[in-house]
C-alpha cells in the first residue's frame, strides 16, 4: 500500500530525484495527499481551496534547511498530511450511502464509485513508483556535485573534495584530509 511504501523512508531518500525535472518520493506523497483531499472534497460537496498548499496536483518538495539538507520535520509533516487526507477521505466515504456510490454528481463525468476506485488505483500505482525510486536511490546512491571556490562551504557541506587546477584533478579525498 502507499503508506507502507513510505515506511522508513528518510528525508534524503524522499528528496532524491532520479533526474532533473523528475518527481521524487516526497512529491509523490504530497501528490497522493492532494488527490485524497480532492476526492473527499467532492464527496462532501466542499469548495476548492482548503488544501495545505497553494496550487493543485503536484507541489515542489522539499525545501532545504540551512545546510542544504531536506528537513526531517517537513518530511514528517508531509507524511502527516498524507495520513490526515487519508483519514478525511475515509470519513467522507463513510458518509456515503450505498445509493450514492453509483451516482454521478451533476457536472461531473464519473460516478462516486469510479472516483473512489480511481483513488485506490492511484495509490497503488504511486506505491509501485515509490518502491522503484527507493531501489534506484539505494542502487545509485545520493550525491551532490558542488563547484565552488569557497572552502568554508566545502568544509560545512561536503564529505569528499576534489581540487582542480587547469582543468585536471590534482588532489582528491576526504574533506578533513584535503583542506
Amino acid at each position: 500500500n502507499l503508506r507502507g511504501s513510505l515506511r522508513r523512508v528518510t528525508p534524503a531518500q524522499a528528496a532524491w530525484r532520479p533526474a532533473e525535472r523528475r518527481h521524487n518520493i516526497w512529491e509523490i506523497a504530497v501528490h497522493a495527499a492532494y488527490w485524497k483531499y480532492a476526492a473527499a472534497r467532492r464527496f462532501r460537496g466542499d469548495a476548492r481551496g482548503s488544501f495545505a498548499f497553494t496550487g493543485s496536483n503536484w507541489f515542489r518538495r522539499p525545501s532545504s534547511d540551512d545546510q542544504g539538507r531536506p528537513p526531517e520535520k517537513a518530511w514528517k509533516g508531509d507524511l502527516q498530511l498524507l495520513d490526515d487526507m487519508h483519514d478525511s477521505l475515509v470519513a467522507a466515504v463513510r458518509q456515503l450511502s450505498a445509493k450514492d456510490l453509483p451516482r454521478t454528481p451533476p457536472g461531473k463525468k464519473v460516478s462516486n464509485f469510479a472516483l473512489l476506485s480511481g483513488v485506490a488505483a492511484h495509490d497503488l500505482y504511486h506505491a509501485g513508483q515509490i518502491q522503484l525510486l527507493k531501489r534506484l536511490c539505494q542502487d545509485h546512491g545520493t550525491a551532490v556535485l558542488l563547484v565552488t571556490h569557497d572552502m568554508g562551504v566545502i568544509a560545512e557541506t561536503a564529505d569528499r573534495v576534489a581540487v582542480m587546477y587547469a582543468g585536471r584533478i590534482v588532489e582528491i579525498g576526504p574533506v578533513a584530509d584535503v583542506i
